[in-house]
């Protein structure tokens, strides 16, 4: 049975709760059962947190018993990535220089799921500060690929994407600043969505770029997203970039999908040339099922795509480089004092020198550099006009189209190690996911089968015009129908069993 709990959707888990079929208690145990059988082979989580979990999964089941009226979804298990604020639990944002830190205050979306009843498991692993495209760059080691152990499972976020295709939780939150849900997503098989910037509050999230960061959902369907996404969205005033728009249920616009009539825009930078044949194999036959249900498909171009990565690659650390300049030895987190004393600036140095990583101070000094006097014109100004022109492309696009559509990534999961040395061909990797963090659009990656050359997970990236996110429900939604009745099953269920041999083969060699 803790077998079966845990290969249910968040969805199913909350329909047999709330029939009394099964408990919170039984749902969590399971999970939990499931980290610690796996946890050694896959290192999703930085935290678990076993006892609160357990604890408030009891007061669901106390609560439903006494007959309160309940959240849908209470009861119901999720992973937290580490980036996310959370009191009582550490937050490290994947970085030495937070180690230990336990925050006195949640993330407004964290207030949202106690609220809403949810159980939370604990805390994922990520790259340090969000910075990164495979979560080799935590501070605590690197999260495995559930379906390759020895390859990445995406990044930032790797670590709640594996922790949901591995089945050690239902579904997660993530974040995306350039691709850090969908990315992941694409890799391991799941859904992930980047919403509308705004849609979800940043209250709490430990800022990287805070003109591009965002929170969202990670999952196995495009229904559970949707229903997470309900619970996490809306306005909030403690967050000044927070929308403070109506939005419709996410939900019902999945169970109402429908691509009848629907233009579709095929982006045309982002296919060709450095994107895989098992990539581009999956992705036309995607588009192929979504025309025979009567979508319309059609090509757009967005010419200044071609410069997003740069842009972003200046916006990026420039922003960086001020939002980590709070982490001074002083207020909070670790702090280093040199051999024989010193000033406070020699304390911070000590203290960012031994608590950053070198892919934080890569990017601290890249972002500095582009900020400073002289240069601030030439880099940070040119990305800005930049994001500009990325954005005017889209309005173009979006004009002919009502959804346009990508490959999430050029390539499958690629080797751990394999492009820790060259970082411009790391950050390459996210050259379709990066031109919607510059637009504020939401974007959702979807998984479109497995790659004919290595038999692993290729997503397919929908992209909708801004505060349309149930858009990208409806269509992620139908092609999410349409594959599984192609396939006759859904495509975690075809994903490697993490034996206990797999697990201790990987411990002895792990990266």
């Amino acid at each position: 049975m803790t077998n079966d709990l845990t290969r249910l959707t968040a969805d199913a888990l909350a329909t047999k709760l709330a029939a009394g079929d099964i408990s919170s208690v039984e749902a969590t145990q399971a999970h939990l059962d499931r980290i610690a059988a796996v946890e050694g082979a896959v290192h999703a989580f930085l935290h678990v947190a076993s006892d609160s979990a357990l604890a408030e999964a009891a007061d669901i089941d106390r609560r439903r018993a006494a007959g309160e009226q309940l959240h849908p979804l209470a009861g119901v298990p999720i992973a937290i990535k580490d980036v996310i604020v959370t009191k009582g639990m550490p937050t490290t944002s994947g970085s030495k220089i937070l180690e230990g830190w336990v925050p006195p205050y949640d993330a407004t979306v964290m207030t949202k799921l106690r609220a809403a009843g949810l159980v939370s498991l604990g805390k994922t692993n990520m790259d340090e500060f969000a910075m990164g495209s495979s979560t080799e760059h935590s501070a605590y080691g690197p999260t495995h690929n559930p379906w390759d152990l020895e390859r990445i499972p995406g990044g930032s976020g790797g670590g709640s994407a594996a922790a949901v295709a591995a089945f050690e939780a239902p579904f997660a939150l993530g974040s995306d600043t350039g691709g850090s849900i969908r990315q992941p997503a694409h890799v391991t098989g799941t859904v992930g969505l980047k919403p509308t910037y705004g849609g979800v509050s940043r209250y709490g999230a430990i800022a990287l770029a805070s003109s591009l960061d965002q929170i969202g959902p990670v999952s196995r369907t495009v229904l559970d997203s949707a229903l997470l996404h309900d619970v996490i969205g809306g306005h909030d005033p403690r967050d000044s970039t927070s929308l403070t728009d109506v939005w419709p249920s996410f939900a019902e616009a999945v169970r109402n999908a429908d691509v009848a009539g629907l233009r579709i825009g095929v982006i045309k930078e982002l296919q060709g040339d450095g994107f895989q044949p098992g990539v581009m194999e999956r992705f036309r036959e995607a588009l192929a099922l979504l025309e025979g249900a009567g979508a319309i498909i059609t090509e757009v171009e967005l010419p200044s795509v071609e410069h997003a990565i740069a842009a972003y690659y200046l916006i990026m650390p420039a922003e960086a480089s001020s939002n980590l300049a709070k982490f001074d030895s002083v207020r909070f987190g670790l702090r280093v004092n040199p051999k024989g004393g010193g000033t406070v600036e020699d304390v911070m140095s000590a203290t960012r020198e031994q608590g950053f990583g070198a892919e934080t101070k890569r990017r601290i000094i890249l972002g500095t550099y582009a900020l400073s006097a002289g240069y601030y014109d030439a880099y940070y100004g040119s990305a800005q006009k930049v994001r500009t022109l990325v954005q005017r492309d889209f309005a173009a696009a979006f004009a002919n189209a009502d959804v346009l559509v990508s490959p999430t990534a050029p390539t499958t999961a690629f080797k751990l190690g394999e492009k820790t040395g060259d970082p411009l061909s790391m950050y390459l990797n996210d050259i379709a996911t990066i031109p919607a963090n510059l637009a504020g659009i939401p974007g959702i990656s979807v998984p479109a089968g497995l790659a004919a050359e290595d038999g692993l997970p290729v997503g397919i990236q929908f992209l909708a015009p801004a505060r349309e996110d149930a858009r990208l429900y409806g269509v992620a939604a139908a092609l999410e129908a349409l594959l599984e009745e192609k396939w006759g099953h859904t495509l975690l269920s075809q994903a490697p069993d993490l034996s206990s041999s797999e697990m201790n083969a990987t411990d002895e060699g792990a990266v």
